[in-house]
């Protein structure tokens, strides 16, 4: 079982910066790859970015390329999600989420997800 922990959204001018955290617990977390999602209101929740296990492999969403960075670090349990130059396009809830195996895989929606946290970038 793993469980996983948003924190970090707040409301942030266009142009500026905020960096979301997601703290994991559960014995079989490290081996997993690690997602970060986005729901805004009336639409659908879609991929953001992911990164494998060891944390050296990423992908992102064209949407979001060149202005986020996802990252971890294994001694916290803690996956990453820096976002530079925000856009009011940005405003959604941010999901953390976790998948079944160690490598990035967008095919299928991961299973364990945390309850998100709200980003909300002002115009």
């Amino acid at each position: 079982q793993v469980q996983l922990v948003e924190s970090g959204g707040g409301l942030v001018q266009a142009g500026g910066s905020l960096r979301v955290s997601c703290v994991a617990s559960g014995s079989t977390f490290t081996y997993r790859a690690t997602y970060w999602y986005r729901q805004a209101p009336g639409k659908e929740r879609n991929f953001v970015a992911g990164i494998n296990w060891r944390g050296d492999t990423t992908s992102y969403a064209d949407s979001v390329k060149g202005r986020f960075t996802i990252f971890k670090d294994h001694a916290k349990n803690t996956t990453y999600l820096h976002m530079n130059n925000l856009k009011p396009e940005d405003t959604a809830v941010y999901y953390c989420a976790a998948g079944t195996s160690s490598y990035i895989s967008t095919t299928n929606l991961p299973p364990y997800w945390g309850q998100g946290t709200q980003v909300t970038v002002s115009s």
